[in-house]
């Protein structure tokens, strides 16, 4: 058995991603899925269609690479975090459509915990802050609507899980039911910093203890496949939420390692090894990974939107057809212009967690166009990103603290992005060769656990640099450019 099976569960789509005994890309499935937005903050999947896109590209990616299940030796999980499923313990079927991370409806709830005085209690526990973001409040409120006495719940007719739970549980035919470290800790239920499920915090929002998933390492035993699936029963050895499997895909093992991935959102983890660090400067301490029984903490910052700005640029505004054609308008803009974006479509993340803010443009003049608006947008992620880097630096004094940037995900590819990215921060940014990070995360995990991949040192010596991006830019320069910036969020906000 040479190959593992990477499942890459994300907001948009479902990816199965063959890695063969060498860590190389054998083949490549992908399947997209519908994106419903019942109302103005709110989005939902249809948890139907995370498992049957799954299992599709699972099966599509190992017809493709013309092998069988019986080369398959193991199956590493990641996906989105913070997405909630409840189902029926019974029939599998889900009982609401799954709430999305970035679904706002319950900013009012959380304001309601934060003015009675709740936050404190619910940040000492988690690492985490009181925001929509999270799973606990969406988890409420779902079975507010479905089972209001909860005795569906304590009776265990009712199970909850992030995405990777409910995965693990279809795969297995309902014999499994847990979650790993990395994914447990974005549910803001539990405590991060004693390692189980907190009592507190679901008495606060009363959610019975009954529904809740089992919480492993991210490299164990997550049970195997129904054999009907793939010709064969496979072990599932891996698990970890997106983020934190970018981290490990990234070999980002030593304290003071630092990596952001750019997808739909943008987010950043600093390694702080075995000490979690309490922030100073709303950030969240969360498990990086936890082997052997031993969580690896992280210093996050997450930013709501990134990608999501380009898609905006192509769906919102039709400016563009393409990702890809963002680079050349950016290049094209007029330097004498100073647009700024604020992309707070659906709030702002870190520092901020501003759930009410929304998006807005300034230094518009007669001759702003699409050269300036795709300017902005690239920017805009690069403004973001120096936000966690600074409340970063603040925070964790460790030695060689965010001095390199490692980059991945599908605007990394941007020279341009990446530029102007080294350009804010001051700092070098490395983008690898492979940018199929957060898939080689759960790869490893499960590859390392089925005894085929090397330890942590040994796969972090195969990581491998494409590019390398220098500061170039003046620094006053980037200064003003920065404080624009702040102005440009502060007025958002107080608008």
């Amino acid at each position: 058995m040479t190959h593992i099976l990477a499942i890459d569960q994300g907001t948009t789509s479902s990816r199965a991603i063959l890695f063969d005994e060498t860590l190389k890309i054998t083949a490549i499935a992908q399947e997209e899925f519908d994106q419903h937005y019942p109302a103005s903050g709110w989005v939902e999947h249809e948890a139907s269609d995370l498992w049957t896109t799954t299992a599709a590209t699972c099966r599509g990616v190992i017809e493709k690479a013309e092998i069988g299940a019986g080369d398959i030796a193991a199956i590493g999980i990641t996906n989105q975090r913070e997405t909630t499923v409840v189902w029926d313990a019974e029939t599998g079927h889900a009982v609401h459509r799954a709430i999305v991370w970035q679904d706002r409806r319950t900013s009012a709830l959380c304001q309601e915990l934060k003015a009675a005085g709740h936050e404190e209690m619910v940040t000492d526990r988690t690492g985490l802050l009181l925001d929509p973001y999270f799973s606990s409040t969406k988890l409420k409120v779902i079975l507010d609507e479905v089972d209001p006495d909860r005795s569906k719940a304590r009776a265990g007719k009712l199970l909850f899980g992030t995405v990777d739970t409910f995965l693990i549980w279809k795969l297995t035919g309902g014999k499994v039911h847990a979650t790993d470290a990395t994914n447990a800790c974005r549910t803001m239920l539990y405590d991060t910093f004693k390692g189980r499920w907190s009592s507190s915090i679901c008495e606060l929002l009363d959610i019975p203890m009954e529904m809740l998933p089992e919480v492993r390492d991210s490299a164990g035993d997550f049970g195997v496949t129904r054999s009907d699936l793939f010709g064969r029963e496979i072990p599932i050895l891996g698990v970890a939420g997106d983020q934190q499997a970018a981290t490990i895909g990234q070999a980002c093992f030593k304290p003071g390692m630092l990596k952001s991935t750019y997808g739909t959102g943008c987010f950043a983890l600093l390694n702080t090894g075995d000490t979690p660090v309490r922030s100073e400067n709303r950030l969240l301490t969360t498990v990086a990974y936890q082997l052997n029984g031993k969580p690896t903490y992280a210093l996050e910052g997450s930013i709501f939107i990134a990608g999501a700005v380009v898609q905006w640029l192509r769906d919102g505004l039709k400016i563009i057809r393409e990702a890809k054609e963002t680079q050349p308008l950016a290049e094209r803009a007029d330097d004498a212009q100073n647009v700024v974006l604020v992309p707070a479509f659906t709030g702002l993340g870190a520092p901020y967690w501003n759930a009410e803010c929304r998006g807005a443009i300034f230094g518009l003049t007669r001759n702003s166009g699409p050269e300036e608006f795709a300017r902005a947008a690239l920017e805009s992620v690069g403004y973001q990103t120096r936000d966690l880097l600074d409340a970063m630096r603040a925070d964790w004094q460790g030695e060689n603290a965010a001095d390199t940037l490692r980059v991945d995900g599908g605007m990394s590819a941007s020279d341009w992005a990446m530029q102007f990215l080294a350009d804010i921060i001051g700092a070098n940014v490395d983008r690898p060769d492979v940018l199929e990070t957060t898939a080689m995360g759960a790869a490893w995990l499960a590859g390392m656990q089925a005894g085929i991949y090397p330890d942590q040192q040994g796969f972090a010596d195969m990581w491998q640099l494409d590019r390398k991006f220098e500061p170039a830019m003046d620094k006053t320069r980037r200064e003003e450019k920065y404080a624009a910036w702040q102005r440009a969020v502060a007025a958002a906000q107080g608008f």
